[in-house]
């Protein structure tokens, strides 16, 4: 059985690793904040590569297992994916432009099926439901109107918060973490916890 206080140094340090990345998201979302554009081109590179890494490990996984009914389906979804990912990486801007749009639209429909919704249905949460669909039809018409200036920053915007709030929570995940480990690790110094691995020795000697 390990012994206690390593496997709780091992936590420990797990957690502030945790804690550690953590920090590192918070950084770039602050600095993401600050330089959108970069941002969003960061993001829609990022983006390209995983299209076209994935693209890449589907056709790989689709050789290796043809002969099957889903072989054809297979490449041709990843043959779509590397196209996409070489579009995406030679044309960050236009593509950013494109999902900004279509982002613009995705808040129209859902703040406009929200706002109807609300006051068709009057249910329990109708104000707030109400104030979910005008922000978000607020939202779309904002980034509609100033498109395609607003591909330069929206994109980015979303992705440096995505960052900023991932990071939070690995940082508290890691200080919370660590805490809990130290707080079990003084109390079983000052004997309020068992030693398992005493009493898994005595058990063992006594048997």
């Amino acid at each position: 059985m390990a012994d206690p206080a390593v496997e709780g140094k091992r936590l420990s340090r797990s957690f502030g690793w945790l804690a550690f990345l953590g920090t590192l998201l918070v950084v770039a979302g602050l600095v993401g904040l600050v330089y959108t554009g970069v941002a969003t081109l960061t993001s829609m590179i990022l983006f390209g590569w995983l299209l076209l890494i994935g693209g890449i490990v589907g056709l790989l996984h689709a050789i290796e297992s043809r002969g099957t009914n889903f072989f054809w389906l297979a490449v041709v979804v990843a043959a779509l994916n590397i196209a996409a990912g070489v579009v995406v990486i030679h044309h960050p801007h236009g593509t950013a432009e494109a999902l900004t749009m279509f982002a613009a639209l995705l808040f129209l429909t859902g703040g406009l099926f929200r706002l109807v919704g609300s006051v068709v249905v009057r249910g329990p949460q109708f104000g707030w439901t109400l104030l979910q669909g005008a922000f978000g039809l607020l939202l779309g018409l904002l980034v509609l109107f100033d498109w395609p200036h607003s591909s330069l920053y929206v994109l980015g915007l979303f992705f440096s918060l995505a960052l900023l709030f991932d990071g939070l929570g690995l940082i508290a995940l890691g200080v919370g973490g660590r805490h809990v480990v130290s707080m079990v690790s003084d109390q079983r110094a000052s004997g309020e916890l068992p030693d398992t691995a005493t009493e898994g020795r005595q058990k063992r000697s006594k048997s």
